[in-house]
């Protein structure tokens, strides 16, 4: 089976270990290691950071298993992760942190679309020879042996990556990250006839560009693949005792210097003494929180002001209808000789206002309700909240039109077919203002507001990509 050669007799696990910190070697850039991973890069802006294996691999045949997160707050996240296979140790450079040159193979996770063809997040193996320089405009497409589009990036659950070489044919399996099974292995891609060096360094290594994403590593497990027939090596074999001891007391004494780092930074910030490490800094789950928690405000912020808008409108309504009820009601009692008004017409106008207020009403009601539906949802557990909230957007817009075709309905109403529309005779007004002008001005008014409000939360949710 060349897709998944690990039967358990033909193979031998090897000491390479990404949580065992004394078998890598730590490129000085951006890279930090902890207890239980290691972070390549942080979600800054223009990092690289890699490790390395210290000792060179001699195995002919071998596999590896990676386990890692790739987390950020945008939509969109950059520049990606790379787990090489090198003659030599790339430390520094432009392909994802590590160098331009290499000799061996590369599988990049590649989260920013360089080409624009909107085929990223991916996965991308490129073999070099030790005299090509990597592709970047192009996303290495020019350059890739074999590619498959999957995305990596803010999974529930690591993302896993099981890369295989045996009989000169590379594959490469990942678990997307959906569920906690650890064997749940999709098929990626395949290079048949590559040819790799006998011998080289694994490593790992990320960078970020303008935009910035988080590069967990957890683990990193090379297994020794051995064709059947042939004696497994004991893993005690492959590290000789003085090797071991070696590393040991370089690992001892990266602890020392770690606890004097912390006892020197505790002396420097007294004020956080006593505080836990973890306590320092957001976790993800912390951040989404708090993303949520400010969306919300800002729905809420949104809605009070445009609520007051609404209650502005309202009162210059009810002025209004009550003026000119008023005046119609006045002269229907003294008729005018040009042009005399029926009682019918009068009726007809109020019963339109008044219709029109009440639609106002019922915005203003709507309005009451979304706002407090948007104060309950910032309480933790109510994730309905914003799918009410755009319910009763779409509500704000129903009852938006309604009053609009109401008052085109109106002036069609009561402009008659051989004459233009003039202003009404009204004594107690300084300006000719019409009814139909008042009103188309109000309706228009308030579509332009509502429609201004959705577009600045769309642009503000399409920013995020870019902080």
């Amino acid at each position: 089976n060349l897709i998944s050669p690990k039967p358990p007799a033909h193979q031998a696990i090897a000491i390479h270990v990404i949580l065992n910190i004394q078998h890598w070697f730590l490129s000085f850039l951006d890279a930090i290691p902890s207890a239980d991973q290691i972070r390549i890069t942080t979600s800054l802006k223009s990092q690289r950071g890699s490790v390395w294996t210290k000792n060179k691999s001699v195995f002919e045949h071998w596999e590896i298993e990676v386990t890692f997160r790739v987390t950020g707050r945008g939509r969109i996240g950059a520049d990606g992760l790379a787990i090489w296979f090198t003659e030599e140790q790339g430390l520094e450079g432009p392909v994802f942190g590590a160098a331009d040159k290499w000799n061996g193979v590369g599988i990049f996770f590649d989260s920013f679309d360089n080409d624009g063809k909107k085929n990223n997040p991916g996965v991308v193996v490129v073999g070099n020879n030790g005299r090509l320089l990597y592709d970047h405009q192009n996303d290495g497409s020019t350059q890739a042996l074999a590619y498959c589009q999957r995305d990596f990036r803010n999974k529930p659950y690591p993302v896993r990556a099981k890369i295989t070489y045996y009989q000169k044919l590379l594959t490469v399996l990942i678990n997307n990250g959906f569920t906690p099974d650890k064997e749940d292995y999709e098929f990626c891609a395949k290079v048949e006839d590559m040819v790799l060096p006998p011998q080289g360094y694994f490593g790992i290594s990320a960078a970020t560009g303008g935009l910035a994403d988080d590069h967990d590593v957890l683990s990193f497990l090379t297994f020794q693949l051995t064709e059947p027939g042939k004696e497994v090596p004991t893993p005690d074999a492959e590290i000789p005792q003085k090797d071991k001891e070696k590393y040991q007391e370089e690992f001892e004494h990266f602890q020392q210097e770690l606890d004097k780092k912390k006892e020197e930074f505790q002396k420097e910030h007294p004020d956080v003494q006593g505080q836990p490490a973890d306590d320092l800094f957001e976790t993800v789950s912390d951040r989404e929180l708090r993303q949520i928690f400010e969306g919300q405000n800002r729905i809420h912020l949104e809605i009070k002001q445009l609520n007051r808008q609404l209650n502005m409108i309202l009162d210059e309504q009810r002025r209004y209808v009550s003026a000119v009820t008023d005046e119609f009601a006045r002269r229907a009692g003294v008729p005018d000789q040009q042009g005399q008004i029926s009682q019918q017409e009068i009726d007809r106008v109020v019963k339109t206002q008044e219709e029109v207020l009440r639609q106002v009403n019922d915005m203003r009601s709507s309005m009451a309700d979304t706002l407090r539906l948007v104060s309950g949802a910032q309480h933790p557990g109510s994730a309905a909240g914003v799918y009410e909230t755009t319910q009763h957007f779409n509500d704000i817009k129903e009852h938006l039109h309604v009053v609009k075709r109401d008052i085109e309905h109106l002036v069609q109403r009561n402009m008659p077919s051989n004459e233009k529309s003039k202003c009404p005779d009204l004594p107690p007004f300084p300006s000719c203002l019409s009814t139909m002008h008042f009103f188309v001005f109000v309706a228009v008014q308030t579509v332009l507001f509502v429609g201004y409000i959705m577009y600045r939360s769309q642009q503000e949710a399409a920013a995020k990509k870019f902080f």
